[in-house]
């Protein structure tokens, strides 16, 4: 592995493939304990119960399921919207950073429903919905129909989705425990957590995080990945202490400098990824991770796809289908590519299925 602590001119494709991946912890698998792992990620996307799970098996040593349900259920770690308007698990110290650091992101989203709330109240809204949620946890249903005593005029889904926008709102276990099942039921997160959330902060620490986990990246990326607007200001504050380069389209990256930056021929296992990870989603330029003539295909309509990387670029898209892992490859895998391939399956299986016999079985080419 080598490092680069000078501004270079260009990262080529593969490069900043390789940078990523380490920065994800899919060139190796790391020791990390499940909450550092959530920490140092900036938290893993949850819009359904399981992705959590398998993502941090695809990249950690030793990780067994009730690691991260066992944080959950100690209140270590929450589900809660944060990024991009959707669900994460963050640490509970995180929850309570970040989601005020989006919050401008939130007000902007309810903007949007301002027809179906004329004439109510938001403040007086979030008041009564806090009393509400931090009485006992509520369902959305419930909270809804709550507030459609109080405006029976306004659109009954706005209402709801003013609630979620206006206050930090966790899911309250056992939703989200490994093997349990439970109905999505609110409170806040101050409320869950004992604790109050920080003031909103200055995006710095959380850009300087960013790259940490995700760089190197340009202004436009950390954007995308935070749903938030106007970062320039913080990366020129930060200029001084970072180190940029530029992508084969001449634009700007910055980065940590001494986070890793590996030489792009260093090898990239397969690993078998979660609908909805953040290693797709979090860049505004997604080709470093995946391949021209490939967006889009890691979902149909309301349908995403798990996703197998192999040499670091996604590959295919697998499920779990009938005690058979199957394995749906985007074009032609070399022998040597299959038995790789194979063997982490295997390996994902051992761990996440543990006890379940699953066969191994490569579906139809599906070709671009």
């Amino acid at each position: 592995m080598t490092k680069t602590t000078t501004t270079a001119s260009v990262l080529g494709t593969r490069a900043l493939n390789r940078a990523t991946l380490d920065r994800q912890l899919l060139l190796r698998r790391s020791p990390l304990s499940a909450k550092a792992a959530v920490e140092h990620l900036l938290g893993l996307q949850a819009q359904n119960v399981k992705p959590p799970y398998y993502a941090l098996a695809a990249r950690l040593d030793g990780f067994t399921p009730e690691a991260l349900s066992q944080l959950m259920a100690g209140r270590e770690a929450v589900r809660i919207v944060t990024m991009r308007s959707t669900i994460h698990t963050h640490t509970a110290d995180d929850a309570l950073v970040l989601r005020p650091l989006v919050q401008a992101a939130r007000d902007r989203e309810l903007g949007t429903f301002r027809k179906g709330l004329t004439g109510v109240d938001l403040d007086r809204l979030a008041a009564i919905s806090r009393e509400l949620v931090e009485a006992e946890p509520r369902t959305m249903k419930q909270l809804r129909e709550a507030l459609l005593a109080e405006w029976p005029d306004a659109d009954p889904f706005a209402l709801s989705v003013a609630a979620r926008c206006r206050l930090p709102l966790v899911q309250v276990t056992p939703r989200g425990l490994w093997g349990r099942s439970g109905q999505v039921a609110l409170t806040t997160a101050e409320h869950w957590l004992g604790r109050p959330a920080e003031p909103a902060p200055t995006p710095d620490a959380t850009v300087l995080r960013y790259l940490a986990a995700f760089g190197p990246a340009s202004v436009q990326d950390m954007q995308t990945w935070a749903g938030l607007t106007r970062l320039r200001e913080a990366f020129e504050r930060l200029r001084p202490q970072l180190v940029t380069f530029r992508d084969e389209n001449g634009v700007e990256l910055f980065d940590l400098p001494d986070a890793p930056r590996p030489d792009a021929d260093t090898p990239a296992p397969p690993r078998f990824l979660p609908e909805f990870d953040n290693v797709l989603l979090s860049h505004a330029d997604r080709s470093r991770v995946i391949p021209a003539g490939l967006k889009g295909r890691t979902w149909q309509g309301n349908q995403a796809y798990c996703t197998l990387l192999v040499d670091g670029f996604l590959a295919g898209v697998w499920k779990l289908d009938e005690g058979a892992l199957v394995i749906e490859p985007f074009g032609t895998l070399t022998k040597a590519q299959r038995h790789e391939v194979t063997e982490e399956g295997e390996r994902m299986l051992k761990v996440m299925r543990q006890g379940e016999a699953y066969d191994i079985r490569f579906g139809t080419v599906v070709r671009p």
